[in-house]
């Protein structure tokens, strides 16, 4: 359904995407912000399934800065290495690339992102701090609550698991009554629930349902 393209950011730099489109006219668009493993088979995936539901989808690959093409797997040293890239892609320059995706999407309407991971963070930074976007969905985004004091410029939902490991849910349950102007979803699951790829991490149930969400938040906030 999809294929790569490449963006222009803001700076001059060129960096890749995967663009889905869908089959009739665009309702909207929604940008995909990757996981730490780069524009690999499960973010082309999602991309793909908005197409299907009516969305022109981009997902820019956040990583061509500095390594061209990354898609790596879950385990070891490949994980290690998706670590060592976020560490060395500063927010601004991620915000940048996402930017850039925005600009080509807004060709199909109003745009929303969603984001995954540390694409979850992204997504609520990009709520705050990204002009043209209209709406904003961050799944199990590790760096949200330590940024809780941010104020989303446009409507945002979120999505965490019980179970995670690294997001503790009592953080999640502190910040969602701090924050009661968004709606906070708690799954019982652990982190990257929706993450269909990979059998260790996928809970078909909370991914279905937090999907059912998303769609009738971004059909609510796009169209």
């Amino acid at each position: 359904m999809g294929r790569m393209i490449t963006l222009k950011c803001s700076d001059g730099v060129e960096i890749g995407a995967y663009r889905a489109d869908p089959a009739g006219a665009p309702r909207g668009a929604i940008v995909v912000v990757q996981e730490i493993f780069g524009v690999n088979k499960h973010i082309r995936d999602v991309a793909d399934r908005y197409a299907a539901e009516g969305y022109l989808a981009i997902a820019p690959a956040l990583f061509d800065r500095l390594e061209k093409n990354v898609d790596i797997g879950y385990e070891g040293a490949e994980r290690a290495h998706g670590m060592e890239l976020v560490g060395k892609s500063p927010r601004e320059l991620a915000l940048r690339d996402i930017a850039a995706a925005v600009e080509v999407a807004k060709s199909a309407g109003k745009v929303g992102i969603v984001g995954f991971c540390w694409g979850g963070a992204l997504a609520w930074f990009s709520a705050a701090e990204m002009p043209g976007i209209s709406a904003a969905v961050g799944y199990y985004g590790g760096g949200i609550l330590g940024a809780k004091d941010l104020k989303p410029k446009v409507p945002i939902m979120l999505h965490f698991g019980e179970q995670d490991a690294n997001i503790p849910a009592a953080g999640v349950r502190e910040f969602a009554a701090a924050r009661p102007d968004i709606p906070v979803y708690l799954y019982p699951a652990g982190h990257a629930f929706n993450r269909a790829a990979d059998p260790h991490a996928y809970h078909a149930p909370s991914a279905e349902l937090a999907l059912k969400r998303t769609l009738e938040f971004f059909a609510k906030n796009l169209g």
